[in-house]
């Protein structure tokens, strides 16, 4: 049995404002709710520098999830642990007495646990004629309820910030590569050229980027070295095209033809089935356009199905953006909406939060979702996902149904405008919206 009121700590230890409102907090928290301890500590352990905790205290923090009963935390439950501290340091890996106590208190300064003091400062429980827990002193584990959301959320949105890092350092390594090729073929060709100019750019953008770069200054990088880029490539295109260049052209490659073209592992049952492509860059699909259309059959003679298309991967610069406006995105799937940060999308970050959110309950690999970041770009990767979830019940697998749409981006033979327009087909048709989508950006 919980008690309502606010409690006060045991012996010299001062009351505090954080304190009160921590109780206050725990207090509010639905009856009915529950949640995962342990997804609750992982969430926890990837915000950790957000909430202001260390991994001595969250180390402290785990052996005391350890003596609550069960898995799901509930305040119906009863949410207070009375372990002594030589038993609690046990489960802290042999942790010293002083330590443990320093760590318990900076995990009640954080707001994550309450002490709830017996009048002589000892940790017990009365149990009833049955047996039960009655009244329990010791340490209680509402506010991690009450918090459970602020901890996913805060989860997500770091997920998809150092997510983005990521995707970002690819790109400038690979940048980087063919801008130093690029330079390296300019010298041996044109060595009479103005490529000393872009020697010496590249080697002053390379040496501008500081040891931890925050994200704004790789993709400040990352603008200048695509623009050299660019004008490399350029310079070459008009030394090719004026005939200055002498091109050996007698390399000999094994060409490798696809016998056999891939097919979707993952469907959408009750969907329609077309004949055209996959995907193709004209939004304006018939009727039966759907999420999932068959590749072309083999050619007539048995030759096997080829296309200069599946020869071909996309490289980083080749690299779709944002191809649909956000607008459009979230009337075609407005479920994504619930997912993110205080039930809402109002940008492209909180559509990439609500991603990693909807990912996870999809049960969708991170290295699915990463490799769908780093061909189609982040924000399409996001977009993807938030159509799954609008046909998950149709969907067999999530995850091989993203890992399948990768692969046709690779492939260069998918793009998001006709699956956007699919789906708000399908709302058109079941009544749920009034009128179509404005693609145009």
């Amino acid at each position: 049995m919980e008690r309502g009121s606010v409690t006060t700590p045991f012996g010299r230890r001062p009351m505090t404002l954080g304190m009160l409102s921590s109780q206050i907090t725990a207090s509010r928290t639905e009856a009915e709710r529950s949640v995962d301890k342990w997804k609750l500590f992982r969430w926890l352990c990837e915000a950790k520098t957000v909430v202001g905790v260390s991994d001595r205290s969250l180390a402290v923090l785990n052996a005391l999830l350890s003596f609550y009963p069960g898995s799901e935390l509930a305040k119906g439950s009863g949410l207070v642990v009375f372990p002594s501290n030589a038993q609690l340091s046990l489960r802290a890996h042999g942790m010293a007495g002083t330590t443990l106590r320093r760590h318990l208190a900076a995990l009640v300064d954080a707001g994550l646990i309450l002490r709830r003091d017996s009048p002589n400062g000892k940790r017990y429980a009365r149990r009833s004629h049955s047996g039960s827990v009655g009244e329990a002193f010791g340490f209680d584990l509402s506010p991690l309820i009450a918090r459970a959301a602020e901890f996913e959320t805060t989860s997500a949105q770091l997920a998809a910030e150092r997510q983005h890092l990521r995707v970002m350092r690819e790109r400038l390594s690979l940048c980087r590569r063919d801008v130093a090729k690029l330079l390296d073929l300019v010298r041996e060709n044109a060595p009479q050229g103005d490529w000393q100019d872009y020697a010496l750019l590249f080697e002053h953008l390379t040496t501008q980027l500081p040891r931890k770069p925050s994200p704004a200054d790789i993709e400040a990088l990352l603008g200048s070295m695509e623009r050299l880029r660019s004008d490399l490539t350029n310079q070459l295109e008009k030394l090719l095209n004026s005939g200055k260049m002498d091109i050996n052209d007698r390399q000999n490659g094994c060409h490798i033809q696809n016998t056999h073209p891939d097919s979707l592992s993952e469907s959408e049952r009750g969907l329609g089935k077309g004949s055209e492509p996959f995907l193709r860059n004209d939004v304006e699909a018939s009727p039966a356009t759907t999420l999932t259309e068959r590749l072309p059959s083999p050619a007539p003679g048995g030759a096997p199905w080829s296309s200069a298309a599946a020869d071909r991967s996309v490289t980083p610069s080749q690299r779709p953006h944002r191809e649909i406006p956000l607008l459009a995105i979230l009337q075609a799937c407005p479920q994504i909406a619930d997912y993110g940060p205080s039930g809402r999308i109002s940008s492209w970050k909180d559509l990439m939060t609500a991603a990693i959110v909807v990912r996870s309950m999809l049960n969708v690999s991170a290295d699915a979702y990463d490799a769908a970041c780093s061909v189609l770009g982040c924000e399409n990767a996001a977009t993807v996902v938030a159509c799954i979830l609008e046909r998950a019940e149709h969907i067999t697998s999530p995850g091989g149904y993203l890992r399948e749409l990768t692969k046709r981006a690779q492939r260069q033979e998918f793009t998001l405008a006709p699956m956007i327009v699919a789906l708000s087909r399908a709302k058109r048709r079941a009544g749920k919206e009034p009128g179509g989508l404005v693609l145009a950006h």
